[in-house]
């Protein structure tokens, strides 16, 4: 078959993906912050989202956000439906827009700016920009006339970035009703994509102590610093090839001269089998204080089951191999950690390709940036699997 009957065979392929008009889209969503702890900000960048949704002939409903314990109030989600004539199950294309970054980066720390082929901003490539171009892959079929191979769903979560505690039923009920998922979080380094994902699980950790005062009566205390940092190094001297132990959040003390009454801290701990985390699970349940006059409390948080490959995936991923060889690029595969929403429905057992979005670099930092050209050249790929999928 020459490539003129390649072409005629899926369209998609040739349809114009322009990076640069893509970057100028890309940046509205970058310039609306989004943290996932401000829900007022997530809500804007989700309205913003509904809007070019709804434009493009969507169906869209908006689902209020809820209470986490622990966090608090979280943003809302958006849920669009393309037409379609057939009713078979669908295509979910499943996104998050919430970020790390704080409202007031942009002005103070990550600008939104171009650097040659390198385009920087908070969220630009987790995952603003895979979920950007995720949309644009909709729209460029739909301008062109060209069907997608089932319906299409888009769902847009606001709190992936703290572990999904708030809408993992919603995402679960959607993709129980779909017969592909497609995850665009951010290439792999190698520009690769993901088809399985460890096992992720957060703790809350709290440590007691005896109040006094610092300067005049130090010996009476019992800090409830000091006691966090021998369990901070306790936990992470656990870590194994087999499953890892980290702490990354902890708070304590108000006034440096009092001794501290409690300390908070969170800890995440991933294995590559979901055995190794049950294990892990419960080497942290079963942490005690270093003595009688401290207390420590562990208490489970949200958990992202392990997603391990099958047949089902590997065709998909044999599909996507085979439009991106057609583009012109490889398309490696590997199982990541990292946990993303795909963890949810590849351990559902519904085939899912994650990894789908925009190269880049240095996501969650204040260098965090994407590479501009992989936007036109990803964005097609996207739209040869709904046509095909």
């Amino acid at each position: 078959m020459d490539a003129a009957q390649l072409s005629a065979r899926e369209p998609a392929l040739e349809l114009p993906f322009d990076a640069d008009a893509m970057l100028a889209g890309l940046r509205r969503w970058v310039e609306c912050e989004s943290p996932t702890h401000d829900a007022a900000a997530v809500n804007r960048m989700m309205a913003l989202a509904a809007r070019d949704l709804a434009i493009m002939g969507a169906t869209v409903e908006t689902i209020p956000g809820r209470m986490a314990p622990g966090i608090g109030m979280l943003g809302d989600c958006v849920r669009a439906r393309f037409p379609h004539e057939s009713r078979e199950p669908g295509i979910l294309i499943l996104a998050h827009l919430d970020t790390v970054h704080p409202v007031g980066t942009l002005a103070t720390g990550l600008p939104f700016r171009r650097e040659g082929d390198k385009a920087y901003g908070p969220g630009i490539q987790d995952m603003k920009g895979g979920t950007y171009l995720a949309v644009e892959a909709i729209g460029q079929l739909l301008r062109a006339g060209i069907p997608t191979s089932r319906p299409v769903t888009v769902l847009l979560t606001p709190d992936e970035e703290v572990g999904t505690p708030s809408t993992r039923d919603i995402i679960e009920a959607e993709a129980a009703r779909h017969a592909v998922v497609l995850v665009p979080e951010p290439a792999r380094p190698d520009g690769g994509v993901v088809t399985g994902r460890y096992a992720i699980a957060r703790f809350n950790l709290r440590t007691t102590g005896r109040p006094s005062h610092a300067g005049a009566r130090l010996s009476e205390g019992r800090s409830a610093i000091r006691e966090m940092a021998k369990q901070i190094l306790a936990i992470e001297e656990m870590t194994t090839e087999d499953c890892t132990f980290s702490i990354g959040v902890v708070h304590a003390g108000q006034w440096v001269n009092c001794v501290a009454t409690h300390c908070d801290a969170e800890a995440l701990s991933m294995a590559k089998r979901q055995e190794d985390l049950d294990a892990g699970v419960a080497k942290m349940l079963a942490l005690r204080p270093t003595g009688n006059d401290v207390q420590l409390a562990v208490t489970r948080g949200v958990t992202r089951p392990v997603w391990e490959p099958d047949a089902k995936v590997m065709a998909l991923h044999a599909t996507a191999e085979r439009i991106a060889k057609r583009l012109g690029f490889p398309l490696p595969h590997q199982s990541s950690g990292g946990g993303s929403d795909g963890n949810f429905t590849g351990a559902m057992g519904i085939p899912t390709l994650d990894g789908l979005g925009v190269q880049g670099a240095m996501a969650h930092t204040l260098e965090e940036h994407i590479i501009v050209p992989s936007l036109a050249a990803r964005g097609k790929l996207f739209a040869g699997l709904l046509q095909v999928v």
